[in-house]
């Protein structure tokens, strides 16, 4: 057990620091619950509970989280939501949603908790990624006060889940009972469902909510919600109802001026002189972002929707263009066009858009834009490479490697069959203070024995140990092959044989 400097006054931020400091979530354990005897007068709060939980974890512990979280529901300190809601996911992660099922059915109304919101979406996740779209829904209609609290994000979850698989009608419930429990569609809400509709072929319905929701325009211009229209104009040409297209994107458009000046001197883009359907395409998306309301947020929304799409050609202009508005860009419109760069594997240009558009833009690398071009050079083999950008990381001021960062690099290096690279990254990785999964582990251990590096291997072993983690099978046989030779595995296999046929 490892020694504990105890204050003379302990407070529980304290605590919580001195638990995620410990490697081995056993050693926490006992901290946790050496505390209050050793200080009557000290109680625990829902930060100690969620330094605890996140330290049961990682790896899992069920019996002990399950332990905890009855403490938890018994305590009358106030319990907060997420500490739920965290150890929800871990159970659901690890194949246990019966006990998270019971977490949030039996432990929660116990507790001290006034709602919990974020243990529904949770949930409501973990039931909609098992494909148990009925039993989510359940779930939500019969939450109660916790439903109308979890907002909008609960729904579009449940309506992009359903449209997924092809339920529009289940989708449409969804999207009904949203009054009911004192919520409002969003941006996102109308965009899953639209897209939902178009991709099944139900344009009447499609056109119907887009009705329903032109209101939106007459507050703020056409804005964000182009992306909305887009979709539903593009479907409804590639269906051959161009005359109702036309219609619509004159209503669309008509909607957002308030001049009466401008509404008497607008004319509606016209899409049958178009030769094709990706013509009135380029029509339709220059007449939402130009021919309205012009604003940043209708750049942004269409630049980015178009890069997911791939058409790079056409969000580059839309992209010239909004610099030429006097409109300055922002990181994320980068990030969406490196993520669809690697995507396609066009790593080189994902690299150029990184180092140079970025710094012409006046944007400054985030995490994840180095996240992203670096998971791009490990898919292709140059993980070498990908390496310098986290020292480039490490020179950057305010841009702090991920845990997510040392782990693409790890799992880069392991396929490559680089170990030792990979063994160096995750020694970086536990100086600091980022614990790596078993399957990290794992991977680093096998690769070293099959190098024949049997004395490392041991090492990352006993570390492995020490965090109260537990190897695969398959990590033993591979030390034993290496310890013991070839050879000598064939002749005790032999004798294996043997001893089965005498038996």
């Amino acid at each position: 057990m490892a020694t504990v400097r105890w204050p003379r006054v302990l407070s529980p931020m304290y605590l919580a620091q001195l638990i995620r400091q410990q490697k081995n979530p056993l050693t926490a354990l006992y901290i946790f619950n050496s505390a209050p005897l050793r200080y009557p007068s000290y109680r625990h709060n829902s930060a100690v509970y969620s330094a605890m939980v996140d330290a049961l974890s990682a790896p899992l512990r069920r019996c002990h989280l399950l332990s905890l979280l009855r403490q938890l529901s018994l305590d009358s300190a106030p319990a907060r939501d997420h500490v739920f809601s965290a150890a929800i996911q871990s159970l659901d992660s690890n194949d246990h949603l019966p006990d998270a099922l019971f977490v949030f059915r039996r432990l929660i109304p116990l507790s001290n908790c006034p709602s919990s919101p974020l243990s529904l979406l949770t949930l409501i996740r973990s039931l909609l990624s098992r494909g148990r779209l009925r039993s989510a829904l359940h779930l939500l209609l019969s939450a109660g006060s916790d439903a109308s609290r979890l907002g909008i994000q609960g729904f579009n979850l449940l309506i992009d889940v359903a449209c997924r698989l092809r339920r529009v009608d289940l989708a449409l419930h969804a999207f009904a009972a949203i009054r009911e429990l004192c919520c409002y569609p969003d941006r996102d809400t109308y965009r899953i469902l639209m897209k939902g509709l178009c991709d099944a072929g139900r344009l009447d319905d499609a056109v119907h909510l887009l009705y329903s929701m032109l209101w939106r325009i007459s507050q703020k211009g056409c804005a964000a919600d182009v992306v909305v229209y887009r979709t539903i104009l593009e479907a409804l040409c590639a269906a051959g109802r161009v005359e109702l297209a036309e219609e619509i994107l004159g209503k669309v458009l008509k909607k957002g001026l308030r001049s009466p000046r401008a509404r008497r001197s607008f004319q509606t883009p016209v899409l049958s002189c178009a030769e094709d359907v990706e013509e009135m395409k380029r029509v339709i998306d220059e007449s939402l972002v130009v021919r309205g309301v012009i604003s940043f947020a209708s750049y942004n929304a269409m630049i980015t929707d178009l890069y997911a799409d791939g058409e790079f050609c056409h969000a580059q202009e839309m992209f010239d263009e909004m610099l030429q508005k006097g409109f300055m860009p922002l990181v994320s419109m980068f990030e969406a066009k490196i993520g669809a760069l690697c995507r396609e594997g066009r790593i080189e240009e994902g690299l150029k858009v990184l180092e140079v558009e970025m710094a012409e833009g006046g944007c400054v690398p985030t995490v994840r834009s180095y996240n992203m071009v670096m998971e791009g050079l490990c898919r292709d083999g140059e993980s070498l490479r990908a390496m310098g950008y986290l020292k480039k990381m490490d020179r950057q001021i305010g841009c702090v490697a991920e845990k997510k960062t040392f782990e693409i690099l790890i799992g880069g290096f392991c396929s490559e069959g680089k170990f030792l690279q990979a063994a160096q990254i995750l020694e970086t990785m536990q100086r600091r203070k980022y614990w790596a999964d078993c399957s990290t582990f794992c991977c680093v251990i096998q690769g070293l024995c099959s190098i024949g590096r049997s004395f490392e291997a041991l090492l990352w072993l006993e570390e492995m140990l020490s965090q109260g983690k537990l190897p695969e099978a398959s990590v033993w046989s591979s030390l034993v092959t290496v310890s013991c030779g070839k050879e000598t595995m064939t002749i005790y296999g032999s004798l294996a044989e043997l001893l089965e046929d005498l038996g």
